[in-house]
């Protein structure tokens, strides 16, 4: 091993088999960096980890992959982050599993600053998308990074928003960074490389393993300061984020929404549970001590006086069918469709699946 250079050191002792994160740092506490425990005899590793795992150590690990990590390190924008570098996030150094190294695309530095995670549904409502985009875009420029899954729908569009600010916006992926999972958000990775970042503790490769997003979750909620769901069913995996940011002590906030609606049911058990309830940035950064923006408030709803207006009003809050619309506006249902075209097409109200509708901001 000793052609091998310091990263590729880090990387080949990562891709042992069956040596997880806490057998890592054991052995970096037992011998120091992983160049030093390559060249540790194997009597000695056997003190520290088992005979199987010191008999692959002392092969020297998988050279080709440590040879790939290199390469793809000469790329600008890729690095390596360890445990070793001075730049390692203090605020992971805190979480109960700390990743002994982390491959980080883009802009290293964002994750030295102070963060706000916003995560939520997959099938989020374009209310709550809009919401999302809005509120990461006054925390950004509030001075906080948005960290997020790059997962669709709420995940997306913090990115979006956390971009659009000042502070930039951090994806913490479950697969390696080579991958683009999901596929259809290839453009918002590539927008996130160049001018927020992309990391993962995965190495090169690693394809989307169900197992592995529950699992960076922890890096989510750890990199941050506070965790906001936008929307969440009661079985969202954004829950999971949630929970682990309240194990970390790290405060948790939740957006109320329609008592009909599947995707406010994991939000408001949050807020039976203690989180505090969100309508816009000011009750995060007040609750965090931050900087209060001028304005911070989540998307208003349009109002106005006409026909459209009216139909607006008897939509109300909730999300409504054309023949509930119909019955208590008097209308008939085709002059109901017509204007909810209207609407929809000056981006006043969105369609849903199952022939409902929603007003948007």
């Amino acid at each position: 091993m000793a052609k091998f250079s310091d990263d590729e050191h880090w990387v080949a002792l990562s891709l042992i088999p069956g040596l997880g994160g806490e057998t890592y740092r054991r052995l970096l506490r037992a011998f120091g960096e992983p160049g030093e425990i390559f060249a540790a005899s194997q009597s000695a590793l056997k003190k520290v980890v088992s005979d199987k795992i010191a008999a692959a150590i002392r092969e020297g690990g998988d050279r080709e992959a440590a040879a790939a990590a290199a390469a793809w390190l000469t790329e600008p924008g890729n690095s390596l982050m360890t445990l070793a570098d001075p730049d390692y996030p203090p605020v992971l150094l805190q979480i109960p599993d700390p990743p002994p190294l982390l491959y980080v695309k883009g802009r290293r530095e964002l994750l030295g600053r102070p963060a706000l995670a916003v995560v939520g549904s997959r099938n989020a409502t374009p209310q709550g998308i809009r919401n999302a985009q809005s509120l990461a875009r006054s925390l950004s420029d509030s001075g906080f990074c948005i960290v997020s899954g790059l997962a669709l729908g709420i995940d997306a569009a913090a990115h979006e928003g956390g971009l659009a600010g000042a502070s930039g916006s951090v994806a913490v992926v479950g697969t390696g960074l080579d991958v683009v999972y999901p596929a259809r958000n290839r453009t918002l990775a590539r927008e996130l490389a160049e001018r927020g970042a992309l990391l993962s503790e995965y190495p090169l490769g690693t394809r989307a393993l169900a197992g592995n997003f529950p699992r960076r979750n922890r890096l989510i909620s750890g990199l941050a300061a506070g965790c906001l769901i936008v929307e969440a069913a009661i079985q969202s995996g954004s829950l999971i984020t949630a929970r682990l940011a309240a194990e970390q002590g790290k405060e948790v906030f939740a957006i109320p929404g329609s008592i009909h609606s599947p995707l406010s049911k994991g939000c408001h058990a949050l807020i039976k549970q203690g989180a505090k309830l969100v309508e816009s940035a000011r009750d995060i950064l007040e609750e965090l001590g931050a900087p209060l923006p001028v304005e911070s408030d989540i998307v208003p709803f349009a109002e106005g006086s006409g026909a459209g207006d009216r139909l607006l009003a008897q939509l109300g809050f909730e999300v409504c069918d054309v023949d509930t619309l119909a019955q208590g506006s008097g209308l008939t249902a085709e002059q109901v469709c017509s204007m909810l075209l209207k609407l929809e097409l000056e981006g006043r109200v969105a369609s849903l699946p199952g022939g409902r509708y929603q007003r948007i901001g």
